[in-house]
């Protein structure tokens, strides 16, 4: 994904303002052919699939705030392996002001125990088909699809590796 400053419009809240991006954390999780998505009840995204999340706490490290997101929204027990690529999500409206700038950390998590359920601020838990993610008739946010890839072939990679 390209990403330039000309493809990029954002405003302030005000122009005195100085406003710096919120740190989060997305936790990618793939079985087999599938992804773990939940469908977000509260912004940014609210009612889109994405990826279990959220800010990170201060002093917690990126990958306890991957797994401990991972819980709370779904239920599920992972350990977090590598941090494998950064988003850019912005709450707002496209050519709007922009509420929230934040960086989604995305991290290769584990399955140790438990099956998808819904919790925390997730209306829905569940897996989705890799292949046809895109074809699915998701309302997802930015972005899912790519991680999603990127996710799928690192979890081959490591599976290949260990």
């Amino acid at each position: 994904m390209k990403i330039t400053m000309a493809s990029v419009h954002i405003q302030s809240e005000s122009a005195g303002s100085i406003r710096r991006p919120i740190a989060a954390t997305i936790a990618a999780f793939i079985k087999g052919e599938s992804v773990l998505l939940v469908r977000r009840a509260n912004p940014p995204d609210a009612g889109r699939w994405g990826f279990p999340g959220g800010k990170i706490e201060f002093g917690e490290m990126i990958g306890a705030a991957a797994i401990r997101e991972l819980f709370e929204e779904t239920g599920i027990v992972a350990e977090a392996g590598p941090v494998f690529t950064a988003v850019d999500a912005l709450d707002g409206e496209p050519g709007a002001k922009a509420h929230a700038h934040y960086v989604l950390i995305a991290v290769l998590c584990r399955w140790l125990s438990g099956e998808p359920e819904a919790g925390d601020d997730a209306l829905e838990a569940a897996w989705h088909d890799l292949d046809g993610l895109e074809d699915a008739g998701l309302a997802m946010s930015f972005g899912v699809a790519e991680v999603a890839r990127q996710a799928a072939a690192l979890a081959a990679f490591d599976d290949d590796h260990l």
